[in-house]
């Protein structure tokens, strides 16, 4: 009896073919053999590669629109600081100008209040002062002109109430309705911003 169990073959250990058969027989049932395999990890990987290049264009994207906004940022605040740099260089001098405009003032009123029929040659004194008061406001004036600030006198003009600076509303003969018909202080553009608003009286329908 022992000696018939010894001589049976063992079909695993003898030939060896039986777990390449099972191996065999596994693939044929999934359906897939080595080659299929093969090309379906080639696939996923091809997909995770395209999800992986569209994540990064994305991020990409991103990045280039922060570095537009970044570049159009910059450039706002280096054309507003030159605005505010040329500003405070033309108008810097305003709080300066305005205080001149009152001596400009009393000159002038200095030389309206001058009777003009007594500036003749019989008062050389009074024709001498009378000059040199003339002489000192044309002066001003041309200073200023070159400084950018202007004188205002609008007799005449219509009302502007961003250069002027209405006292009274009255019919004034001759004065058609909504024009400045007195002037009782010019005023002063700097760079042609107003820096003082002419005071007038504006004519009015009767």
């Amino acid at each position: 009896m022992d000696v018939i169990l010894s001589a049976i073959p063992d079909p695993i250990s003898s030939s060896g073919t039986a777990p390449r058969l099972l191996c065999t027989a596994a693939q044929r049932h999934s359906g897939q053999g080595p080659e299929e395999e093969k090309a379906e990890k080639k696939e996923e990987e091809k997909v995770a590669s395209a999800e992986e290049m569209s994540q990064l264009e994305g991020q990409l994207k991103e990045v280039t629109e922060k570095y537009k906004r970044a570049l159009a940022d910059t450039e706002n605040l280096r054309v507003r600081s030159q605005k505010m740099m040329e500003d405070a260089k033309l108008y810097g001098i305003q709080g300066f100008c305005k205080d001149l405009l009152e001596v400009a003032d009393i000159l002038e009123k200095a030389t309206e209040s001058v009777p003009k029929e007594e500036v003749t040659a019989r008062n050389p004194h009074l024709k001498s002062l009378y000059d040199g008061l003339v002489m000192t406001e044309a002066q001003v004036q041309k200073v200023f002109t070159k400084h950018g600030l202007v004188k205002l006198n609008p007799d005449g003009q219509k009302f502007d109430p961003y250069e002027h600076e209405a006292l009274f509303h009255a019919p004034v003969d001759g004065k058609a309705p909504g024009t400045v018909a007195v002037v009782t202080k010019v005023g002063y553009k700097l760079h042609g911003r107003t820096l003082r608003p002419a005071l007038v009286g504006v004519a009015k329908a009767p």
